[in-house]
């Protein structure tokens, strides 16, 4: 039925309704009907110049008149409507009438009401209604009654509803379903049918009566009729063609309404003021439940009011349409003026010659930034950048390989190509730049100046690849930045710690989106030069991925044999890197692939002793921070003493990071200190100054400033106060028999206050005025002095800025008893020193056992059994009839149980300590050693030599055992580390037995 439609506009609204009443001759002269008509430009068509069309008339009024039915369908179309029975293909006169129908089929509209006079496609998914409807249409009676559906209680009826709701609908049956419904509703006669698809016209209102039957759903129904009303009334006049005038402004801007006013005008019948108002809130836009009002209201008049109401809101939505239209097609013609004068400015510059093209103004750009370097620039560069200028040309700019050759050129034009920095070749100021920026570090500072002496023979230097390994905070990163100002070269640091993809170190290939050279190429286009130092940050800690391996990777970039012509994937040509100075840094040198770290010159940073850690932190680390912290020197004072404990008991690690943190730590202490008592000082100057006599009240006091620091404050009554820097200690003494306390100002270098004479205890002290200015005087100096007064800083009150002290002193015993031994160990924190006792469990026949505890490692438990062995053996040698180890069952344990603990270097001190215990002989003081032992008794080299000879001398250990091959490694050391130490190298256990148990291990040497 809908392919009978004049206009299938009417099918795109928002309801999909559309009017089927077609008006009489007689009725084209109402004032009405030729108002609304005139509103849309409309004029009357001829029948054949609007295709098939079904139309029908009825009297809404339910006056009982016969039913007008016309129908007119092209000969050359009505072959294509044979499928459907000819009732389906238009509204066939049906017997009996309409108002007849008091019981009929109910059919739920989730949307919007049925007004008479207009059609209504819906879906029915009920088969059950479906199959009633099919059935009602071959009985002659295509009746139904449309009632609009209630809103879910709890829902809000302006949200609109979803695919779950109307799904809830169709499972909606009996009772459910008519409690749903709006009793009032229309009259529908069935239009056609088509799959789940039904056509409604609407005829004429109904009201639900009672339910008929359950399902399908069948209610009985009263007819409603039109209040009467008088049709020459004004109001009702005035009202309808206010409806007509507001129309009229609607359709100037809606062509939606435009096309529905133009169907309705070609079919609708008898035009009257209810027609006016049903069509009016048929085509509006507002809710169900407003057009639910009009259609449920009989009254003419106020169904007028109704409609002209939405209308009128129709009126204000169109404004607001016709404005945000125009906000958008102003901005839209702006933007295209703005491009097209653009496009004209360009196209006239270049006419004059004032402008070129995008392309050729790119390769003016890259031939001049080439320039500078062309005749260094190798050959077979200067041919690819050649070659990508020529196809860059011959490129559109909107293509996507236009943006990779322009991208390509830039990073090829960019590259210094022969650009060299000058080099310094002076070894004393490079000596001089090392020493400015680190204490110690000979070794790194000796090999930097050999590096310098080579190139200054030679007249040119070379790339080298030199690898700093040591413990964190011992500036291995620094010293690179030192070493490139040392040089005269531009420095550039990157990290590869976590790197797992190749492509960071070697570039991605160009034809990947987003590609881009590797950090090499990167350093080289940042730094300006080809011949750097480039700092690469903790390569010991690369890491392995799906992308390939970094460390592989390196083996090219780190090779002074291939690094000359280093290829990156990006630019694809060979790079010359030879002049590159590598610095690497790790902390485990173990953790290095071996092909790399053959590639490297590895220099051992150990780390900073105390004496080195004193100079660091007075000479650099101390001043660095007091100027980050804005305190003058003259305001603070920190003691050697204080700093000697702050790296004794808080630093002890080999690098000093944790030391400036410490240090940063006092300094913003003080600086609190500094501006709370600047804070103070002003109010309690003035405070005095205006007190009044009988308000300053206090007893005699005499203070006496014993040193600039510390001041003790003594009153005639017998309390003291201590006064330290800005705080002040009172003894809980009363100095009144009234109450009243003193408080005393720690300012105050020397104050004499007297009471009035009745409450004086000393006769000569009365006030007068001049004495109040003398006192006032002396205030405002000691106020003076007191700003300038120098914060202390020293070992009896370090904790008060940097909280308990962290480590405790090592040595446990002063002298070692029988069993116990100390050892020395490596650690992270750099040496450390520490015991292996050895106890007797009990003691039997065949009981000899052995038991180990303290956390120790696979490593040092198969030394513990080395040591048992070879003790066993030792004593069977020096006490044949001796059975100790044989019937003894020990147990050895190494304290610090929470601290894993490994390695081959405890066994020496391992079996000295089983001997102490079986020979019933405490080992000599001051002893310490080292050494791995092999079950013949030898004593192999051990690592670490300078960690654990700085732990002894921090324990007060003055005689060391060390094995024979580990001498050169003891003579390296600095003098100051070696001062004052008996260092004995041993290469078989007998020299370590003589060593500890000789006739002097009791001198309390």
């Amino acid at each position: 039925m809908l392919k009978l439609l004049s206009s299938s506009s009417a099918l795109r609204g928002k309801l999909h309704i559309l009017p089927a009443i077609r008006p009489g001759p007689a009725e084209w002269s109402s004032p009405l009907l030729r108002a609304l008509s005139s509103i849309g430009g409309l004029t009357r068509r001829s029948p054949n110049s609007l295709g098939p069309r079904a139309f029908f008339c009825s009297d809404s009024s339910g006056d009982g008149s016969d039913q007008v039915v016309h129908i007119e369908v092209k000969a050359a179309e009505s072959d294509a409507e044979e499928v459907e029975p000819k009732s389906s293909s238009a509204i066939v006169p049906t017997y009996p009438r309409p108002e007849d129908y008091l019981t009929v089929l109910a059919l739920p509209l989730p949307h919007r009401p049925l007004f008479p006079g207009f059609y209504m496609p819906i879906s029915v998914k009920d088969r059950k209604v479906l199959a009633a409807l099919n059935e009602s249409r071959k009985r002659q009676a295509p009746y139904a009654g449309a009632f609009l559906l209630k809103d879910e209680p709890g829902t809000d009826p302006s949200v609109v509803s979803g695919s779950e709701s109307e799904k809830s609908i169709y499972e909606l049956k009996g009772k459910d379903l008519l409690n749903r419904l709006h009793e009032v509703g229309t009259l529908a006669q069935i239009s056609s049918i088509q799959g789940d698809q039904v056509i409604l016209i609407g005829h004429r209102r109904l009201r639900i009566t009672e339910m008929a039957s359950e399902d399908p759903l069948t209610v009985k129904v009263d007819h409603l009729k039109d209040k009467p009303y008088n049709k020459d009334d004004d109001v009702i006049k005035a009202t309808s063609f206010e409806v007509i005038s507001t129309l009229r402004d609607v359709l100037k801007t809606s062509s939606l309404w435009r096309d529905h006013v133009q169907t309705y005008t070609q079919h609708i019948g008898d035009f009257n003021f209810p027609r006016l108002a049903d069509f009016g809130a048929a085509i509006s836009g507002a809710n169900k439940l407003q057009c639910q009002l009009v259609l449920e209201e009989l009254d003419v008049y106020k169904r007028l009011k109704l409609t002209l109401e939405l209308v009128k809101k129709e009126m204000e939505i169109s404004k607001i349409q016709e404005s945000i239209a125009k906000a958008i097609e102003e901005k839209i013609s702006g933007e295209q003026r703005r491009y097209l004068l653009n496009e004209q400015l360009k196209a006239i510059k270049k006419e004059l010659g004032l402008e070129t093209d995008d392309k050729t103004a790119l390769s003016a750009k890259f031939r001049e930034r080439l320039e500078p370097n062309r005749e260094k620039c190798p050959p077979h560069v200067l041919q690819v950048i050649e070659e990508e200028l020529t196809k860059l040309q011959l490129l559109e700019a909107s293509s996507s390989e236009f943006n990779v050759t322009r991208n390509y050129l830039d990073w090829l034009t960019a590259l210094p190509w022969g650009n060299y920095s000058d080099e310094n070749f002076d070894v004393l100021r490079a000596h001089k730049i090392l020493d400015e920026d680190h204490y110690g570090l000979a070794d790194v500072k000796e090999r930097i100046l050999e590096f310098i002496a080579v190139g200054n023979l030679r007249g040119t230097s070379q790339g080298k690849i030199i690898c700093l390994s040591g413990p964190p905070g011992v500036g291995k990163t620094s010293i690179g930045r030192s070493i490139a100002r040392a040089l005269n070269r531009n420095f550039f640091r990157f990290s590869v710690g976590g790197l797992s993809d190749v492509a960071e170190i070697k570039g991605h290939r160009r034809t990947y989106i987003g590609a881009m050279p590797g950090k090499m190429v990167q350093c080289l286009k940042n730094v300006g030069t080809a011949n750097p130092l480039v700092l690469i940050d903790e390569v010991d800690k690369l890491g392995r991925g799906h992308a390939g391996d970094p460390a592989s990777a390196m083996l090219e970039l780190l090779d002074p044999e291939q690094n000359a012509n280093f290829l990156d994937h990006y630019l694809d040509v060979p790079i010359d890197l030879s002049k590159v100075l590598f610095v690497c840094t790790a902390n485990v040198v173990e953790m290095i692939p071996s092909p790399l770290l053959d590639r490297m010159e590895v220099i051992a940073i150990a780390g900073y002793i105390t004496d080195e850690k004193m100079h660091i932190a007075r000479d650099y680390l101390e001043k660095t921070t007091r100027e980050a912290c804005g305190i003058k020197p003259e305001q603070v004072e920190v003691t050697d003493a204080a700093l000697l404990a702050l790296i004794e008991n808080y630093c002890r690690e080999a690098g000093v990071r944790n030391l400036q943190k410490h240090i940063e730590k006092i300094y913003r202490k003080i600086a609190l200190q500094l501006v709370r008592q600047r804070a103070s000082n002003e109010p309690a100057v003035a405070g005095v100054q205006v007190a009044e006599p009988e308000e300053a009240q206090v007893e005699h006091a005499v203070v006496q400033v014993a040193e600039p620091e510390e001041a003790q404050v003594e009153y005639a009554n017998g309390s003291s106060e201590k006064v330290v820097g800005s705080e002040t200690i009172a003894d809980p003494v009363e100095h009144s028999s009234h109450g009243q306390t003193t408080e005393i100002s720690a300012e105050a270098g020397t104050v004499a206050m007297d009471l009035p004479a009745d409450q004086s205890q000393c006769p000569a002290a009365q006030p007068s005025d001049s004495e109040d200015v003398t006192d006032t005087k002396k205030i405002q100096e000691s106020e003076a002095t007191k700003t300038n007064k120098k914060v202390l800083v020293e070992a009896s009150n370090l904790s008060d800025f940097v909280g308990k002290p962290v480590f405790h002193a090592e040595r446990i015993y002063e002298q070692t008893p029988i069993g116990v031994v100390m050892g020395l160990a490596w650690t992270a924190m750099g040496g450390s020193t520490l015991y292996i006792e050895t106890s007797q469990i009990e003691q039997g026949e065949g009981k000899g056992a052995l038991n180990l505890t303290g956390q120790l490692g696979d490593v040092m438990k198969e030394s513990a059994q080395i040591a048992h062995t070879v003790a066993r053996a030792i004593l069977l040698e020096k006490e044949p009839d001796s059975h100790y180890f044989a019937n003894s069952k020990l147990h050895l344990h190494v304290p610090s149980g929470a601290t894993p603990k490994d390695g081959p270097s405890a066994g020496c001190t391992m079996i000295t300590s089983l001997l102490s215990l079986a020979l019933k002989k405490p080992v000599k003081r001051d002893l310490a050693m080292t050494g791995e032992v092999t079950l013949t008794g030898k004593i192999l080299p051990i690592g670490g030599v300078k960690e654990k000879t700085i732990a002894a001398r921090r324990s007060e250990v003055r005689t060391i055992i060390f094995p024979s091959a580990n001498r050169r490694d003891f003579d390296e050391l600095a003098a100051n580390v070696k001062e004052g130490l008996d260092v004995h190298f041993v290469d078989d256990y007998d020299q370590i037995f003589d060593l500890a148990f000789g006739n002097d291990q009791n001198t309390g040497k």
